[in-house]
């Protein structure tokens, strides 16, 4: 069985290296498309079930609390997506040591991320809520969902950040395959707790919770039956401050992303609760949600080109990384018309899922459709947010989100929804996301000519 896996280890480390890029986007991203689908599907099926079964306060309530129960997710995406880049780039280098210690430094940061965040999370529920915008009744169901989800958050963590490393192996229909198995958990017994049992917005928390652990035990066992490409001590706990280090720097602005997201979310709910309704805050929580869910073939993408760009790189091959970068963009672009499309021609069909019996009006439909105009060219910056760390620089990458989300959506949010209302927030987003496409391309031209420059001094001591 062990040369089995070194064997296929090798065929995939070598396709990466030398087969036409094309072949490799398709064979390495068609999976984790797959797998960031059914994630993102997780949170669409909450939406779906309290939508179904709660109404419109309860989905409201779930939407104000929902960007804080991502928080655990944006800390699974700092440890999976750092040690993941360090894993690609040891795979290249065919740096043995830093293979072997990866995941108990993983285990470590992971433990040590989820008892400090439990701590916060739960003795300052309401009060982060109360700052999301959160009042009376909604509230009440926001803080239900919110603390139901922080007693998981370890598996919502580590699952995911297992998930990554198993991507940057390259080996997306494995991460494919444990996803869809959690998704098919997470779909049942969300089912089974909120239809049948009548647990609320407890129960579709928990669903998640339930999901998220059997996601982390296939992980474990995956890593531990010795089915990764790379030899692990499973069970153990260690820190070295080289690969420690290196996983959270590279792993950072994935972070800061997401948090930077989050005040975004703080920023738009109050707005909303201020200038809006609750009808607002609810309609706009499945706004957001549809399109996170549209975006999940970037995200897809996105994590595929992680081990093809820092193998490469890791290997020299830098006229490689460019050539992987641009595929990548355009398959992402062309990936999201179909869906953009529907989105634009049919709004009200998508809407429908979770605002029940609900007839919208024109303006709402022309909220959604402007919210939903960046989504094509918006491959450029996620493309970007990989390659960065994947070359080891996580510094433009985490300047990409904080410049988003500091320098743009605090002053736009603060202002343009007193000066015009709720139609602020959704004419607001698509400016400052457009403005940030061609900031972001010229970013990427300008690391092209460097590692150009690069490429043409080794050829030129060969």
């Amino acid at each position: 069985m062990k040369k089995t896996v070194v064997n296929s280890k090798e065929r995939q480390k070598q396709s990466i290296l030398t087969d036409n890029l094309w072949k490799v986007m398709f064979n390495v991203s068609w999976p984790a498309i797959i797998a960031m689908v059914l994630y993102g599907l997780n949170s669409i099926l909450d939406a779906i079930f309290v939508g179904q079964f709660m109404g419109e306060v309860a989905l409201a309530g779930v939407s104000v609390a929902y960007p804080l129960a991502q928080i655990s997710v944006a800390f699974g995406s700092l440890v999976g997506g750092g040690a993941g880049a360090v894993l690609s780039i040891a795979l290249g280098k065919q740096d043995q040591k830093t293979q072997e210690k990866l995941m108990s430094n993983v285990n470590l940061i992971s433990l040590l991320i989820t008892v400090l965040y439990m701590i916060i999370t739960l003795l300052f529920s309401k009060q982060l809520l109360t700052l999301m915008g959160g009042s009376g009744e909604a509230l009440a169901f926001g803080d239900a969902y919110f603390k139901a989800t922080i007693w998981g958050s370890f598996f919502w963590i580590y699952g995911l950040a297992g998930n990554l490393i198993v991507r940057a192996e390259g080996k997306m229909k494995s991460a494919a395959v444990m996803m869809a198995t959690g998704l098919a958990v997470n779909a049942i017994a969300n089912y089974i707790l909120m239809g049948v049992f009548n647990f609320g917005v407890v129960g579709a928390a928990w669903g998640t919770n339930i999901g998220m652990l059997v996601y982390t035990l296939i992980g474990w066992f995956y890593f531990g039956k010795g089915f990764s490409t790379f030899k692990t001590k499973m069970l153990s706990l260690s820190w070295d401050k080289e690969i420690g280090t290196t996983i959270i720097r590279l792993g950072l602005p994935a972070l800061i992303m997401s948090f930077m997201s989050l005040i975004q979310a703080v920023l738009v709910f109050n707005a909303l609760a201020k200038y809006g309704t609750t009808a607002d805050i609810a309609f706009y929580g499945v706004v957001y949600r549809i399109f996170t869910f549209l975006m999940t073939p970037i995200f897809g993408l996105m994590r595929a080109l992680q081990p093809v760009i820092g193998i490469n790189y890791g290997a020299r091959q830098y006229d490689r990384v460019i050539s992987s970068y641009k595929i990548f963009a355009l398959s992402a672009m062309l990936l999201t018309l179909p869906f953009w499309i529907i989105s634009m021609i049919s709004p009200d069909s998508i809407l429908g899922l979770m605002l029940v019996n609900q007839v919208f009006a024109a303006t709402q439909l022309g909220y959604f459709r402007i919210y939903m105009a960046i989504l094509p060219p918006l491959s450029i910056i996620f493309m970007a947010m990989t390659l960065f760390p994947s070359i080891g620089k996580g510094k433009p990458a985490a300047l990409i989100g904080i410049t988003r989300q500091l320098v743009f959506y605090v002053p736009v949010m603060l202002f343009l929804p007193g000066i015009v209302g709720v139609s602020g927030i959704y004419y607001g987003s698509f400016v400052i996301d457009a403005v940030i496409v061609v900031w972001t391309a010229m970013m990427v031209r300008k690391e092209f000519n460097l590692l150009r420059t690069q490429a043409q001094e080794i050829s030129l001591t060969i």
